[in-house]
């Protein structure tokens, strides 16, 4: 485990603490160090940072990135969809090779960044579900009962 002080930190003030929530979920960096590895493989997130040692137990952003994914990216795509449909009527398979892969990689290539945004700020907001910090503590043995951090 190195040492910590010698860490680079999110900043204090929350724009400082956003842009490194965005530069560690964005490149797919350990939220605490920003040198380890986040992610495995494509969405798995490791066990433990191999830099810091940064235990991901806390991470927690179950259906948040597809959520976000579809909200944010699949809706303004469908009216895509729509519009090219209704402006110019084409062939059904126009729409097979060109909106299909469109939507699918639309939606499925932004999860992972989304994934990273969502643990990096788990960590440093120290996000967890109301009235679980005793039951954390209990579960992972740790006193403080924050993210055995």
């Amino acid at each position: 485990m190195s040492d910590e002080s010698s860490q680079p930190a999110p900043a204090p003030d929350a724009q400082g603490r956003f842009r490194w929530i965005l530069h560690c979920g964005w490149r797919g960096l350990c939220p605490r160090c920003g040198q380890g590895r986040m992610f495995r493989s494509w969405l798995r997130i490791v066990d433990r940072c191999a830099v810091c040692d940064l235990d991901y137990r806390f991470a927690a952003p179950d259906d948040g990135p597809a959520f976000f994914s579809l909200c944010i990216i699949a809706l303004p795509l469908i009216f895509l969809v729509v519009w090219i449909e209704v402006a110019f009527d084409p062939p059904g398979w126009v729409h097979l090779v060109t909106s299909l892969p469109v939507m699918v990689a639309g939606t499925l290539l932004p999860l992972r960044p989304i994934k990273g945004w969502l643990v990096a700020s788990q960590f440093v907001n120290r996000a967890q579900e109301a009235g679980t910090q005793a039951l954390w503590s209990k579960l992972h043995g740790t006193e403080r009962g924050d993210f055995d951090q």
